[in-house]
């Protein structure tokens, strides 16, 4: 789907709720999303939603004929342009409803990849979900019409009738991914070498998750006096963010990573696009787990996030911290139940990143997260300070020492509790 400069596009947004759905979700806050994601994309005017509720899915055209002779309807009244449907639907699926509704028909995933490529603003976002959206599309190839249906190659006497239009379209997405990927590679390589650059100096870094809209953006720039897009709208940032901060009340230097927001049934595709930039997270000394604690269904939204982090290999020995953000929002009953429940929990922070309310808390959390990692500095040292340097050997914490005219030069690697106990003397 193609949105020009300018224009404006008339969408509805559908919900289909099978009661057979796994782990279902309440339908009116799965279509609250959906919409919220609709919005979310330029050039789409939301003309209204709907749940659908579906006893089962009908295999060729996902509703019945009743729901499309009242679609058809509404699609002439409203004038719409797209019909955004919350779940996936198969390709010969959406070729029936379009050829049925004379409407174009976008699925979860389509309107998600939409997203990413309005969103994505590096080369290496750009790539990542170009590969993705052709991984999408060549399972799509039917979609298309007529043309698929005719042979090219030879008149058949030879090598056979050649090769179908749908075959040749594979195989150019396929080499296309080929191209995609080399890139990416080398751009990854790239990434590679700055993070062990990074590695000889090693700040420990800090990775902000979260499913998307909890907040990440806004923590990470009440953090770092940064100025990364961060708006009440699913997928504000895409693009991973790094930081070299001092934690306030100085504090221990970090890298701070806001990375990209999560969401329930994210695209496979962009998983495995993805996988090269989210390697920060599985990298991290210190995982920040970033809730909205205010929503309806912030459970629901957690476990979505822990199951994707998991798929990403990140291990749960990497310690965690689990941030309820939001808390503005909360009323004051509501605010003494997540109080109570954070005290029984571990790990477990309230804050308001748009206040600052807790924000010292989390900051005493981020440090004794980090207590246990290491980092080499130099220290300068004058004569007089034997009692120090004796410290310092006798921790072992000196890798190398030269003698100067003003004292003693050192290179010491701490982790930041030696350090704050070395600067106590």
């Amino acid at each position: 789907m193609e949105l020009t400069e300018g224009s404006t596009t008339r969408a509805w947004v559908l919900h289909p709720d099978i009661p057979s759905d796994d782990a279902r979700r309440e339908p009116e806050h799965a279509l609250a999303e959906a919409v919220s994601l609709a919005h979310a994309l330029p050039g789409l005017e939301v003309g209204g939603s709907d749940v659908v509720r579906l006893a089962r899915p009908h295999p060729g055209k996902l509703f019945g004929k009743g729901k499309i002779e009242e679609l058809r309807h509404l699609v002439k009244s409203e004038d719409l342009g797209l019909i955004l449907i919350d779940g996936p639907v198969t390709p010969v699926q959406q070729r029936n409803l379009e050829k049925e509704l004379h409407c174009k028909l976008l699925d979860r995933t389509g309107l998600i990849l939409e997203i990413f490529s309005d969103r994505a603003a590096t080369r290496e976002g750009v790539l990542q979900v170009d590969m993705a959206a052709l991984s999408y599309q060549r399972t799509r190839l039917v979609r298309a019409w007529t043309h698929l249906e005719r042979q090219r190659g030879g008149l058949g006497f030879v090598g056979g009738p050649g090769e179908t239009q749908i075959e040749a379209d594979r195989r150019a997405i396929d080499d296309q991914l080929v191209r995609l990927r080399r890139q990416l590679d080398k751009v990854v390589k790239t990434r590679g070498l700055h993070r062990a650059a990074r590695a000889k100096v090693p700040f420990p870094i800090v990775a902000l998750v979260g499913y998307t809209n909890a907040g990440k953006s806004t923590l990470f720039n009440r953090l770092t006096g940064a100025e990364v897009m961060a708006k009440d709208m699913l997928f504000a940032t895409l693009d991973p963010t790094m930081r070299r901060i001092a934690l306030p009340g100085n504090g221990p230097e970090v890298i701070l990573s806001d990375t990209v927001g999560f969401i329930s049934d994210l695209p496979t595709q962009l998983v495995a696009a993805f996988r090269a930039t989210l390697e920060e997270v599985t990298a991290a000394n210190l995982v920040v787990h970033v809730r909205d604690i205010s929503h309806p269904e912030t459970e629901e939204q957690a476990e979505d996030v822990r199951t994707i982090l998991k798929s990403l290999g990140v291990q749960e020995d990497v310690p965690h911290i689990e941030v309820w953000n939001k808390i503005d929002r909360l009323s004051a009953e509501d605010l003494d139940v997540a109080r109570n429940r954070a005290e029984r929990a571990e790990d477990v922070l309230l804050l308001s990143a748009i206040t600052g309310q807790g924000l010292d808390d989390f900051v005493a959390a981020v440090r004794r997260g980090i207590a246990g990692v290491t980092q080499v500095v130099d220290l300068v040292l004058s004569y007089s300070d034997g009692r120090k340097r004796a410290w310092l050997f006798d921790k072992g914490l000196v890798e190398d020492e030269t003698q100067r005219d003003d004292g003693y030069m050192l290179k010491v690697r701490w982790n930041a509790q030696q350090e704050a106990q070395f600067h106590a003397l």
